[in-house]
């Protein structure tokens, strides 16, 4: 019903104005998606544990639906194993100026250049406060835009310490190309100096939070090397991959409006590949020494199978949630019991 019906309707309109649209409804009228949708899927066989974690089942949403955590109670009764929040930054921003969410029908893709726009840390704390404990829950965190260099770690820094007794694991966002500079967020020193003060903090509380980074699709071998080199050298919990892509190849959109949106992330179909070919690198090189969420372009069950069997220990989708509905994560939960992955 949602691919023949639902979705005609809304792909009518404006992307951001749906996001909105779609977030009033399943906040005011969640009881409506028992009508729509089939009832989530449990089975004990699903359940996972992932750096001390327990998760339900290895499927979730991954960041940038849910940037100020107002939803992640009613996605869990849609059947995610975790939802990740954010991406939270210290001070609200409203992000890059309009038009800024593009569809790439044809490609069953999107290009977002949404720049970080959330209302701040404060206004996600008092949000998670309304915690049902259904979930797991993730924060992913980020610098503001207007953020000076010297300053981009006490931004990290302040958002971990901020959302710590609320989250249950971290993600530290270095890789997204929508938030100006990131000439020093690409510096493999600097991330070695990120990752060692967050994990200061983390370590003088009583209760510890796994911490991960998000890389992006678009980096070469030898920077991957520098990722699996740094993970063993910070020891930090684990890898989210990936990002979006700031390529445009291969792509049935036409170049014509391809420049006419401009710049931007892409995901959905088009990363897939790219994706899943950093998990596989990623696992190989570091011999599965530690755990890699996989994210970009998981629009089937198939897809998702890809990415566990590539070495992913959870997936996380976001573009084939909004093509392919609700009844993505079912049918992955279903596919993964049958292949015993």
């Amino acid at each position: 019903m949602y691919k023949s019906l639902i979705r005609p309707i809304l792909f009518k309109f404006d992307p951001e104005k749906v996001h909105h649209f779609t977030f009033f409804a399943l906040k005011n009228f969640g009881f409506f998606t028992k009508l729509f949708f089939p009832k989530p899927l449990e089975d004990k066989r699903l359940e996972r544990e992932i750096f001390g974690l327990k998760f339900k089942n290895p499927v979730g949403l991954a960041a940038g639906f849910d940037k100020n955590a107002v939803l992640y109670n009613e996605l869990a009764d849609l059947g995610f194993g975790f939802v990740e929040i954010g991406t939270v930054t210290p001070k609200a921003q409203y992000g890059n100026p309009k038009k800024r969410l593009f569809r790439l029908i044809e490609d069953s893709g999107i290009i977002n250049r949404m720049g970080f726009n959330n209302e701040g840390l404060e206004a996600a704390i008092q949000q998670l406060k309304n915690n049902k404990g259904k979930i797991i829950i993730g924060g992913n965190i980020g610098k503001n835009t207007a953020t000076l260099p010297e300053n981009y770690t006490a931004d990290y820094l302040e958002c971990f310490e901020g959302l710590h007794p609320y989250v249950d694991y971290f993600v530290l966002n270095v890789s997204c190309p929508n938030v100006g500079s990131h000439a020093k967020l690409d510096d493999v020193e600097y991330l070695k100096e990120l990752i060692t003060e967050v994990q200061k903090i983390n370590n003088s509380k009583k209760i510890q939070r796994p911490i991960l980074l998000k890389i992006a699709p678009d980096l070469n071998h030898g920077q991957l090397d520098e990722i699996v080199q740094l993970v063993a050298e910070t020891k930090i919990d684990g890898v989210i991959a990936t990002n979006t892509s700031v390529s445009r190849e291969h792509l049935k959109t036409s170049k014509e409006t391809l420049e006419k949106i401009g710049n931007g992330g892409l995901s959905g179909k088009p990363i897939r590949e790219k994706s899943t070919e950093v998990i596989r690198y990623l696992s190989e090189k570091s011999k599965k020494s530690f755990p890699i969420i996989g994210v970009g372009g998981i629009h089937s069950a198939e897809d998702a199978l890809e990415k566990l069997e590539a070495g992913a220990s959870l997936v996380q989708i976001y573009t084939g949630f909004i093509y392919e509905s609700p009844e993505l994560i079912n049918e992955i939960n279903r596919k993964i019991l049958k292949s015993e992955v």
